[in-house]
């Protein structure tokens, strides 16, 4: 067990995690990779259905949200980015219910805004989602419906995206990728 209690899985030196959750960190010199620490925004405040392949929850959007301050002062509403995350974690609540996981977002496409999500509203989420694929790849299909007045039942946000497992790359390709940005 970890310090924080949490289970330390180990790896081998030569491969680490360069895309997947943030939160998961490679402890230098030991080749074992920490589990996942809390999302600092938890954007699902409720699951209201669940069953195998979807999921209903709700975020209820509050004024004291810090990043309502600055979208927009005097009038603040939910940024489109953060109605995207409340799907993406509606979808990782579902696939890790099923036992799997863990999850990240492998692609977002033909996402579409409307209607505004302001302070005292409600965002309802619903995803449904595809069995994976042979790579693992789970297609998912999502959409934002406001809850409250004005514009109860407008659908703010729609679209695909995909979540896939972490992967691992070795240290070469690791090493060959920085060489190839600057």
């Amino acid at each position: 067990m970890g310090v924080s209690g949490h289970a330390v899985h180990p790896i081998e030196p030569s491969r680490i995690v360069v895309s997947g959750p943030p939160c998961h960190r490679l402890e230098p010199h030991s080749g074992t990779i920490r589990p996942p620490q809390t999302m600092r925004f938890h954007l699902i405040d409720n699951v209201q259905e669940m069953d195998g392949d979807r999921i209903v929850a709700r975020k209820q959007v509050s004024a004291a949200e810090e990043y309502l301050a600055d979208h927009f002062p005097g009038f603040p509403i939910l940024p489109g980015v953060m109605m995207l995350e409340a799907m993406l974690q509606a979808a990782r609540t579902l696939l890790e219910a099923r036992g799997d996981g863990p999850w990240v977002v492998g692609g977002v496409r033909a996402v579409k805004y409307g209607a505004m999500v302001r302070p005292g509203q409600s965002l309802r989420v619903e995803v449904t989602v595809s069995e994976p694929d042979d790579d693992g790849v789970v297609s998912c299909k999502g959409t934002g419906i406001v809850e409250g007045d004005p514009g109860d039942g407008d659908t703010a946000i729609s679209g695909r995206f995909t979540m896939r497992p972490p992967r691992l790359l070795s240290a070469v390709q690791l090493q060959e990728s920085e060489t190839t940005c600057s």
